[in-house]
């Protein structure tokens, strides 16, 4: 039995895994806002788990961010976990070795494991949500990178701009016209208030598109700017296939259209390159941290 943990940056939710990828339990708290609360809370959530499956399981848990070479925590939104010692203290609160990756590495492990990337021997399982990542699974294998950044595609720039997009927005990384600022769903909602003047959230403009013009010219845009993201990935990766995730991945036929419109952009004269939409939904990113441990 394995336990995984997502720890993100409004929710901690943990589940055991079975041997077979049958979810036994699943538990969830709020995740407070300060480093020290949160290891407690991660603790309470495992001895918790261990309670409910009656066994002591291994842990592997998933972060909004990757971990330094020295086992510190960088580049995460949950700003409150930069620069301390996750994995080691995790480690001694629990007595047990802890396997931390970030993420969206979790979500690609998971999807190729036994989710819509199960066989592809290149699978780029892409986050769509609050932020912008993804993560790189070779052979069953993630890809984490010498500076652990691997999959980090949404803080290079949207290739292809427009004049009328040209230079970009700001990204909180320092940077500008960052993918994330673009395809983020907080970014899609902004676009759509600034040309409309009307503030809807991003599943009310995607359902607003089978009957509104706006909607569905914002729905258009956004398909249009995925394919070019997507394709710089292809002209440097070239994975076999590319697992939608995170809340954006919902919007109605986003995979279906967005997979044609990559043969505009790909460095090919045709494209193989599969883009399909997650299977296991919102637990990817959890069960991806159980897979953390061998099978």
């Amino acid at each position: 039995m394995r336990i995984g943990i997502d720890l993100g940056g409004t929710k901690i939710e943990g589940i055991a895994l079975s041997g077979s990828g049958e979810i036994v339990t699943r538990l969830r708290l709020a995740t407070p806002r300060e480093y020290s609360e949160s290891l407690d809370a991660v603790a309470r959530l495992v001895e918790a788990i261990e309670h409910s499956v009656g066994a002591r399981c291994s842990v592997g848990v998933g972060i909004p961010g990757a971990v330094t070479a020295a086992g510190l925590i960088k580049n995460a939104n949950s700003t409150w976990l930069i620069g301390h010692p996750l994995g080691r203290d995790l480690e001694t609160r629990l007595d047990r070795s802890i396997r931390l990756m970030n993420d969206a590495n979790c979500f690609a492990i998971s999807e190729a494991a036994d989710g819509a990337g199960e066989g592809a021997d290149v699978v780029f399982g892409v986050i769509l949500g609050t932020g912008v990542g993804a993560g790189v699974v070779v052979g069953g294998r993630c890809l984490e990178g010498a500076n652990r950044v691997a999959g980090e595609w949404g803080h290079n720039p949207l290739p292809w701009m427009s004049p009328d997009e040209y230079p970009g927005r700001h990204c909180y990384c320092g940077k500008l016209g960052c993918i994330e600022t673009f395809l983020s769903g907080p970014a899609f909602e902004r676009d759509f208030a600034e040309r409309t003047g009307l503030s809807l959230a991003s599943a009310a403009i995607g359902a607003a598109s089978a009957s509104d013009a706006a909607a569905l010219e914002g729905m258009v845009l956004y398909r249009d700017r995925l394919a070019r993201a997507l394709a710089s990935v292809v002209n440097v990766l070239d994975p076999d296939v590319i697992v939608l995730g995170g809340g954006m991945s919902n919007l109605p036929k986003l995979a279906e259209s967005v997979g044609p419109m990559l043969e505009t952009y790909v460095f090919s004269d045709s494209v193989t390159t599969r883009v399909v939409t997650n299977r296991h939904g919102d637990s990817s990113g959890v069960r991806g941290a159980a897979w953390l441990w061998p099978r």
